[in-house]
């Protein structure tokens, strides 16, 4: 199994990230972090820095400026390379192990255009303060919230530059129903992320939610398992990636060993496989849809070709291919797509995603759609 970014950048040596972990949306945002900083661009190509990918070399410690690093992605027509500052990757860094820096609150913006908090972490900042989901997000700082994107509402709960640090503060207005308005003053701390949710259904059924392969998140997943349980959806929407270790983890808590997948780095290929002693036997049906990509699609496809689970929802997103960071001389960090990953099947996600085995049709309720599909299989006694 390829070293998890965290270790690797422990070492400061190179390590493999799948796909991107995004702790925010446009429109629900997510704890107030407003998702990995990478930047993808298409640029004219700077013939030193051409020269060195085409080469094969690692870029590693290279000095090259903000403008060459693009225009090394962009002339290698490379759809997910990126660009980070030392800043971003650092920020980024936490997010993959499972950590965020913020105030501990989720906003949504309804029909109405009226910015509301719609999710409080429990102990986190905005929680101790009081706020509760519903009210109303009146004023960040002097700034009226309805009137600023839900992308920037969140980018400045999280904190601009120059205030992203652990006891900086942010000011909100918020109003419960028809109350009197209220001030909050809050400091950012480093919270976790919480990517895993679990919901204890009717007949034994669990539900596990997975929006991030984040550090841990396969540990979370098997003890669930070790819980009394029946049957498991196991819920993939709009999961956006993460790290392999985690994906493969998750995989292998549902498989008595085997093959998980590979990979291909620079034309050479490496085994995922399960280890004994997985759980091979409870009833599964995998969730998934647009939003399901790369680690989560590995996962997915995984259990798929064993016939390990029945793919419930609709098509995922279609990314198959692995990164490499590198860090530059001036701690930022450039980002190459190096290889494609795989099925156990030989499949590989990139471009076309993967198809689920029971389509969700239109407007259908894909979660209750999982759980007939779920009794149909039947559960374990």
């Amino acid at each position: 199994m390829p070293e998890t970014p965290r270790r690797a950048r422990q070492a400061a040596t190179l390590s493999l990230v799948f796909g991107v972990v995004l702790l925010a949306g446009a429109a629900a945002g997510a704890w107030g972090d407003p998702g990995a900083p990478g930047r993808r661009v298409s640029a004219d190509a700077a013939p030193a820095a051409v020269a060195t990918l085409a080469a094969g070399q690692d870029p590693a410690g290279a000095a090259l400026s903000e403008q060459q690093a693009e225009h090394l992605i962009g002339a290698n027509g490379d759809r997910w390379g990126a660009y980070y500052s030392a800043q971003e990757y650092a920020e980024f860094s936490q997010g993959l192990d499972g950590r965020y820096l913020g105030v501990g609150l989720s906003v949504g913006r309804g029909q109405d255009g009226v910015t509301a908090v719609s999710q409080v972490q429990p102990g986190g900042p905005a929680a101790e303060a009081g706020i509760a989901a519903g009210d109303r997000l009146l004023r960040i700082g002097t700034d009226e919230a309805d009137r600023l994107p839900v992308t920037e509402v969140v980018a400045r709960l999280r904190g601009r530059e120059g205030e992203r640090r652990v006891g900086s503060e942010v000011v909100l207005a918020v109003r419960r129903d028809e109350g009197e308005v209220r001030e909050v003053r809050l400091r950012r701390a480093l919270l976790d992320s919480q990517q895993v949710a679990v919901e204890r259904l009717d007949r034994g059924v669990v539900r596990i939610a997975v929006r991030a392969f984040t550090s841990g998140v396969a540990e979370q997943v098997r003890a669930v398992l070790r819980g009394p349980h029946s049957g498991v959806v196991l819920d993939l929407r709009g999961n956006s990636g993460g790290l392999v270790e985690e994906a493969a983890g998750t995989a292998a808590a549902f498989l008595d060993g085997g093959p998980i997948g590979s990979y291909q780095e620079r034309g050479e290929t490496r085994e995922l496989t399960a280890p004994a002693g997985g759980d091979q036997r409870t009833p599964l049906v995998v969730l998934v849809d647009g939003g399901t990509m790369s680690a989560a699609e590995l996962l997915t496809g995984a259990l798929q070709d064993r016939s390990r689970a029945v793919v419930v929802g609709a098509r995922t997103f279609g990314k198959g291919t692995v990164q490499q960071p590198s860090r530059l001389a001036d701690g930022a960090v450039l980002e190459l797509t190096v290889g494609r990953y795989f099925t156990p099947s030989g499949r590989s996600p990139e471009g076309g995603g993967l198809t689920p085995d029971v389509p969700a049709a239109g407007t259908e309720d894909a979660g209750a759609l999982a759980l007939r599909v779920l009794a149909g299989l039947g559960t374990r006694t």
